[in-house]
């Protein structure tokens, strides 16, 4: 089981690749997700592709948890059938929540296409509650480009910024938020790579962004690149792991900064899919080898975090 043995002792141990269960002892079901954290509680959200799903919906599920290893569930906050008429097979994916303080409401964003991925929006919910059931309120496509595999980014200031894979434009954009979230105020960059599972960080006055090369279900070499700013430029892209491990069979969906009393640990979270059974793929979470403009992604093994301190350790 991918949790920690004693609840809530600190610090809890990380298994890449188990079968993490939740406080049902269910497959936790968050693939593609997102992170946000609320005061001293984070809220997952991902996937829900629980094999008992009606297939005519699309589920998202959420999680809550105070030490990153163990989750309660919550809800599943969205149950949608087809919002936009799109037919059979017709995609949700990759849900990445904001919290709006000034309007006080939730905001999540979604990948919505078709089953040929031709498309290529982003969908819109809402909730006053960040458990509760999320409604779904447009789709658009940003800035009016083409939008398949979406990332989130809330900088340390608080503002957040939507990560959108453009394959006509062949690279990925950054873009901030309007004011209510409910849309895309601006392009930040347009990071011309052929990348999506588009992930950024700020750590030591550098922006790290992570990205995955268009092939599918199938993992691959993952790469970075940095930048002083969000508008750039940024540097040439290179590896996070040797690329014969095709990044140990996982690909990026987010970089997740915890930021404690001693020292701050960015974790690299990634999927494990398996296609022919989805409600079965895994996660791969490893704190990232981070600093100077450099980011390497060390090989899966147990680890140990202690979020109010903010130290990890791999286990040896």
């Amino acid at each position: 089981m991918f949790a920690a043995v004693t609840l809530m002792a600190a610090p809890q141990t990380f298994r890449p690749g188990d079968v993490w269960l939740d406080n049902r002892d269910r497959h936790i079901q968050a693939h593609g997700g997102g992170i946000i954290k609320l005061g001293d509680t984070w809220y997952w959200f991902g996937e829900d592709r629980g094999r008992d799903n009606d297939p005519e919906r699309r589920y998202v599920a959420c999680y809550s948890s105070k030490d990153l290893a163990h989750w309660t569930f919550r809800n599943q906050v969205v149950r949608w059938s087809d919002p936009e008429n799109l037919g059979p097979h017709w995609v949700l994916e990759r849900p990445k929540v904001f919290y709006n303080a000034k309007a006080k409401k939730y905001v999540m964003y979604l990948h919505l296409d078709d089953a040929k991925y031709k498309v290529a929006r982003v969908a819109v919910g809402v909730s006053d509650k960040v458990d509760g059931d999320f409604t779904f309120v447009k789709s658009f496509r940003p800035l009016g480009q083409e939008s398949r595999d979406i990332g989130q980014f809330i900088d340390d200031d608080g503002a957040a910024y939507l990560i959108f894979e453009d394959r006509p434009a062949k690279g990925f954009h950054i873009a901030k938020l309007s004011d209510d979230y409910l849309t895309v105020e601006r392009e930040m960059s347009l990071i011309k790579a052929p990348l999506e599972g588009g992930a950024v960080v700020h750590y030591q006055g550098l922006y790290y962004a992570v990205g995955s090369a268009l092939t599918g279900w199938d993992p691959n070499p993952n790469k970075y690149a940095t930048a002083k700013s969000l508008e750039g430029p940024w540097s040439e892209f290179r590896d996070i792991a040797p690329p014969e491990t095709r990044t140990y069979g996982s690909q990026s969906t987010m970089l997740l900064k915890v930021v404690g009393s001693q020292a701050t640990t960015v974790i690299f979270l990634g999927d494990i899919w398996r296609p022919k059974t989805q409600w079965d793929s895994r996660y791969l979470w490893m704190p990232v080898e981070i600093g100077d403009g450099k980011l390497a992604l060390p090989a899966p093994r147990e680890w140990t975090l202690d979020v109010k301190t903010g130290r990890s350790a791999i286990v040896r």
